[in-house]
């Protein structure tokens, strides 16, 4: 079943980009809420043509499962926030997708015969077995191994995000990023 799947993309964003072009990586990118973005546009524009404001970003886990994941990286990546806030699902998401792919799916298909597939569903994304949890215990394991090695434990959250960022070398990973340009990702 997965050959026949579409895999959610990452809206990536560049200064000359058409609407049409936008449009296109919308459809690419599944999820939630991507008819939200305009009004982000104007918060944002406002925020940062105040040279004294620190800006906080702050979103749901739930879409980094989608293709606005891209956008959140590129936030990070252009330094375009100062301070990020999450729940502990983007992690997950963010790593999952670094390794692996999650693919369009349907808020009305059948969780059951998914699951005989051994495809979950959330809302509209389907992610198979293999891309959430066995390949983030594979992966992580050894990082956090390492972490513990070098004499790292009782760490926060955020320190923790930190560590495990400066260990993920893609450029399509907002830990990577975050922690490259030193925002904080802060997890209540």
């Amino acid at each position: 079943m997965k050959e026949d799947l579409e895999p959610i993309e990452d809206i990536s964003l560049r200064p000359d980009m058409t609407v049409e072009e936008l449009s296109r990586q919308y459809l690419a990118s599944g999820g939630f809420t991507a008819k939200k973005l305009g009004v982000a546009v104007e918060i944002m524009r406002e925020m940062l043509s105040d040279d004294d404001a620190t800006i906080f970003l702050s979103f749901p886990a739930c879409i980094i499962a989608t293709g606005a994941r891209g956008v959140i990286r590129d936030l990070v990546r252009k330094k375009m926030v100062d301070v990020v806030i999450t729940t502990c699902g983007m992690v997950d998401h963010d790593l999952a997708r670094v390794w692996r792919k999650y693919y369009h799916g349907d808020f009305l298909l059948d969780d059951a015969e998914l699951h005989k597939k051994g495809i979950n569903r959330l809302g509209n994304i389907l992610v198979p077995n293999e891309s959430y949890g066995i390949i983030l215990e594979e992966r992580l394991q050894p990082i956090l191994e390492e972490i513990y090695s070098e004499g790292k434990n009782g760490l926060s959250v955020r320190e923790l995000v930190y560590e495990v960022g400066r260990r993920i070398d893609d450029e399509k990973s907002i830990l990577h990023w975050a922690t490259k340009n030193e925002i904080p990702i802060f997890i209540p």
